[in-house]
């Protein structure tokens, strides 16, 4: 990896960090407790040893092989002390759970029961806790997973729905639920994307209210094209790719 490329990282990851900082100022939050996941999907492992030594600790993937393959790649070469986590992102068929117990530190997408039961079990054998936020469709839109809460201020059902799988997944040994991801529909007005992540987080905070004894301080939302209002509407962790790395290779 040439010296220019580490350098365009740096650039552009510091322009980033600046837009996370003005926007979390903007809501009166504090910028530190935001956590920039960068989504290195496709690049080679080289760029991922650039963004370690341009500031990135957290890296996301969305296909349990890449992360994977490229954490075993990596591995020693990076400090003990100062590692770095890797979140699987991306949505999980349940015949790779097992790549994601033994190599991912935080799950970001579980969308079914069946994915959280086969995880915990795998977790148990390996005598590993994951860290994991349950992915809602709040858009309804059939392209996106998730669970179904597009309407879950009106319908009791989906409420129960969710409270439900929230309760049952907490009780699941090795997994630690943390929180909400949601994903943003693509070429529509700012307006409805500050809907879609306002409503998250009040299922959020009206799941918090219903079942205390689950700690729920985490909210995955916002990437390149609207992480800024996500961060304005509560988001705890930001999955941004393009704009620290430029257009994806293949």
């Amino acid at each position: 990896m040439s010296d220019s490329m580490e350098q365009e990282i740096a650039g552009r990851l510091s322009a980033v960090q600046q837009r996370i900082d003005d926007s979390a100022e903007r809501a009166g939050r504090d910028p530190d407790q935001i956590t920039l996941v960068a989504v290195t999907k496709t690049w080679p492992v080289e760029v991922l040893a650039a963004a370690y030594n341009a500031g990135i600790r957290d890296i996301g993937e969305n296909r349990a092989e890449e992360l994977s393959r490229k954490r075993k790649k990596l591995q020693g070469s990076f400090p003990a002390a100062d590692p770095l986590v890797w979140h699987q992102i991306g949505t999980l068929q349940s015949r790779k759970t097992k790549l994601v117990a033994q190599n991912a530190d935080m799950f970001h997408a579980l969308d079914r029961l069946k994915v959280a039961n086969r995880l915990s079990a795998q977790l148990v054998e390996l005598d590993r806790n994951l860290p994991l936020l349950l992915e809602v469709n709040l858009s309804g839109e059939a392209s996106k997973s998730g669970f179904n809460v597009n309407d879950w201020e009106e319908s009791a059902t989906q409420r129960e729905d969710v409270r439900t799988v929230v309760q049952t997944v907490a009780q699941l040994s090795g997994l630690q639920l943390q929180g909400l991801m949601t994903m943003a529909p693509w070429d529509v007005e700012e307006a409805v994307i500050r809907t879609v992540f306002r409503r998250t987080r009040l299922l959020r905070d009206w799941l918090q209210e219903q079942l205390p004894q689950v700690p729920l301080p985490h909210l995955s939302m916002g990437m390149t094209d609207d992480f800024e209002i996500a961060i304005e509407e509560g988001a705890t962790i930001v999955r941004i790719g393009r704009a620290i790395f430029g257009s994806r290779p293949g």
